[in-house]
């Protein structure tokens, strides 16, 4: 075997006996040109490359120089100091989009993904045998059907309490229209982020959800009642149907954004410095923009099925109010929450005896009392101890974040006496 030989690839090789072939006769180089999966032309080229300089004019030239396109050595070690120290669990795609942004490096990500195998960073997770789920076409028009979900997570990363995000993603085009940072996913976490997508966006027709008993009465023995939870009589004023999906995989598109913005906005709130859920509320907006602009896709049909939010945004409020409803005594007095109060009624505080009232809870924690159409002032002059709330499997971390923080302050300092 020649000194030529042992330096060619498996390919030249073949290519070699083929020639060879050629050079022979045995062979025309039509029928080495569909051998080798080539044209005519350049099996001609090859041939005559054989002819003037042997088994090394089959060889690449490109073998043994350096790529002009090879990242510089300085440049490399930089990447490689910012992988280790600041981007350690990134991956290759939001490292690579990171170096760019923080740092003004310039490489693909398949650039970090290389540098991240060479350095033993990279973890390629392990494919999983799924089963089956037929794919759902998106809606056509934006503001037609937004899905929303509660992702629960340590998203501070032990620099601040575990919380609770809410997501509100629109399914025609993949836009995030709002984010709510709240202790844990309740009725006043949705609430306020439904108001946030009508004063951007206006009214959607659908909200597509979970069974979550924000959503749904799921009680089977419930038998009183109109059969909707607060969220849902908000959702029929506002006259937005309400679905619930069966599966996760049925939501599938929020689903996928609590994965990436478990990936990607932990990583931008540690690296802005981001430990509480204020900082991270205020830093949502940014967020937003960034993952529209790079996720949003435009929809199939341009008209906006939102319909737009013409009051004011009082009346909103209003419309969002918690509401409850009591009967008023002969003494026009009535109970909440273990405390008595009194309506201020002068002109028709007969007609008002034995009556029924509508007590509406804003979003502020103020109350106000109506009745017919009519508001009234009222004053409270007694206090009970109301009873502890239950606590569900969504709410029980927050509770228990507090206990902790209690125990903690009471270790502390032994003289205090926590009263009920």
């Amino acid at each position: 075997m020649s000194d030529g030989m042992l330096s060619m690839s498996v390919s030249e090789r073949e290519r070699a006996s083929i020639i060879r072939q050629i050079d022979n006769g045995t062979i025309p180089q039509r029928v080495a040109a569909e051998r080798l999966g080539m044209c005519v032309r350049q099996v001609g080229r090859l041939y005559r490359a054989w002819r003037y300089s042997g088994d090394a004019g089959l060889v690449s030239r490109q073998r043994g120089r350096v790529s002009p396109l090879r990242l510089d050595a300085n440049i490399r070690r930089r990447i490689e100091e910012l992988l280790t120290s600041e981007y350690p669990d990134f991956g290759a795609t939001l490292a690579s989009e990171k170096l760019a942004e923080r740092q003004g490096i310039v490489v693909s990500r398949e650039t970090v993904r290389r540098i991240q195998i060479e350095l033993g960073m990279a973890k390629p997770k392990r494919r999983k045998a799924k089963r089956a789920h037929p794919p759902r076409q998106r809606r056509p028009r934006f503001g037609e059907l937004v899905q929303v979900d509660g992702s629960s997570h340590d998203w501070f990363e032990g620099r601040g309490p575990r919380c609770t995000l809410i997501v509100f993603i629109d399914d025609a085009t993949s836009r995030l229209t709002a984010l709510f940072f709240q202790p844990s996913e309740t009725t006043y976490a949705y609430m306020e982020a439904l108001r946030a997508h009508t004063l951007a966006h206006g009214l959607p027709l659908a909200l597509y959800s979970d069974r979550h008993g924000i959503f749904r009465v799921n009680a089977k023995e419930a038998e009183s009642g109109d059969g909707l939870t607060e969220f849902g009589r908000v959702a029929e004023r506002l006259r937005i149907e309400l679905i619930q999906a069966k599966s996760a995989q049925a939501k599938g598109r929020v689903e996928r954004a609590n994965l990436t913005c478990q990936d990607r906005l932990i990583k931008d709130m540690r690296l802005e410095g981001i430990s509480t859920i204020a900082e991270a509320q205020a830093y949502t907006s940014k967020f937003i923009a960034m993952w529209n602009k790079k996720f949003a896709k435009a929809p199939l049909v341009s008209e906006d099925a939102h319909r737009p939010w013409t009051k004011s945004v009082e009346a909103l409020d209003e419309v969002m109010a918690r509401r409850q409803e009591r009967t008023l005594s002969k003494n026009l007095t009535f109970s909440l929450d273990g405390k008595l109060y009194c309506v201020d009624a002068k002109g028709p505080g007969l007609a008002m005896r034995n009556t029924k009232i509508t007590l509406l809870h804003y979003r502020d924690g103020t109350m106000r009392v109506r009745w017919k159409d009519r508001f009234f002032g009222y004053t409270h002059f007694k206090t009970n101890y109301p009873p502890i709330d239950a606590e569900d499997e969504k709410t029980i971390d927050a509770r228990m974040d507090s206990i902790v923080a209690r125990a903690a302050l009471e270790g502390q300092n032994p003289d205090i006496l926590t009263l009920r």
